[in-house]
């Protein structure tokens, strides 16, 4: 694999065009870690510089490689149930959730869901701590800007390591266990997938025009990639999207320092809408 170098002038150009389309704002030592990340792929592609990758970046109106580029240069690391504190929390509000409902309907936003363990983690909590959950009418959006990752997420495959540290009781009644040659492998039950809608979306660029409002909304780990104008903006517009006493989570290293007159601090990165 041949070393390409990456010119100030050709990074200055991915950072323009990354933080206008998705909103990701690259500082200057990004630069070492997008000529790293990036190599292999100009080599798999024939390319000989750096400049030539962008122009085909920018030309490519299916949207595929500006997947793969966001991919590349951010950090997809999930897992089920992350964030414990948040899910404890989530246990001792649930109770006046359901008081509150009419109908027996939830929706819930997993914005950046990644490679699918979020929103099948609020599926198993609630059916974990809904006696009644087959008869609630349960849906997640459950939306991300990568192809690869929203493909694996709509399988719904899962390797043995990342399952088997899951109370026995939940990976009994979430999961169907797979066995093969390659050894024993995991995969969401049907009654659950079939409550979680995945779209590709761009946070920053696609409308925000959504039929009903959210019963809570998850946003975790993306906004660390964003600056201060697009984190600010982007909060405004979910709160829109939240009822009154409705919760918005977000990742453990990201905090707000806007918006204090509709949202308000719970503890454990959780803002309710006021």
């Amino acid at each position: 694999m041949f070393e390409i170098e990456l010119k100030p002038e050709e990074f200055s150009l991915f950072r323009k065009y990354i933080y206008e389309t998705v909103g990701i704002s690259l500082s200057d030592q990004k630069s070492t870690l997008i000529k790293g990340r990036l190599n292999k792929r100009l080599n798999q592609l024939g390319m000989k510089s750096f400049r030539n990758y962008y122009d085909f970046l920018v030309q490519d109106t299916s949207g595929e490689e500006l997947s793969f580029f966001v991919s590349a240069i951010s950090t997809n690391v999930t897992s089920f149930f992350r964030e414990s504190a948040q899910w404890t929390w989530l246990e001792s509000y649930l109770p006046s959730l359901i008081a509150s409902k009419r109908e027996k309907k939830i929706r819930i936003w997993s914005a950046g869901c990644s490679s699918g363990e979020e929103p099948y983690t609020i599926l198993m909590f609630l059916q974990h701590h809904l006696s009644d959950f087959d008869s609630w009418d349960i849906k997640i959006l459950a939306t991300d800007i990568s192809h690869k990752v929203l493909s694996h997420a709509i399988k719904g495959h899962y390797e043995a390591k990342n399952v088997e540290p899951l109370p026995k009781e939940i990976v009994h009644r979430a999961f169907d266990k797979i066995r093969s040659e390659n050894g024993i492998s995991y995969q969401i039950a049907p009654h659950l997938r079939e409550k979680v809608l995945f779209r590709k979306y761009n946070l920053v660029t696609d409308p925000f025009f959504f039929k009903n409002r959210f019963d809570m909304i998850f946003c975790r780990n993306v906004m660390i990639y964003f600056d201060d104008v697009t984190r600010h903006d982007l909060i405004g517009r979910f709160t829109t999207l939240l009822p009154k006493g409705a919760p918005l989570f977000l990742g453990s290293s990201e905090s707000l320092t806007t918006h204090r007159e509709t949202l308000k601090l719970l503890g454990s990165s959780i803002y309710q809408r006021v």
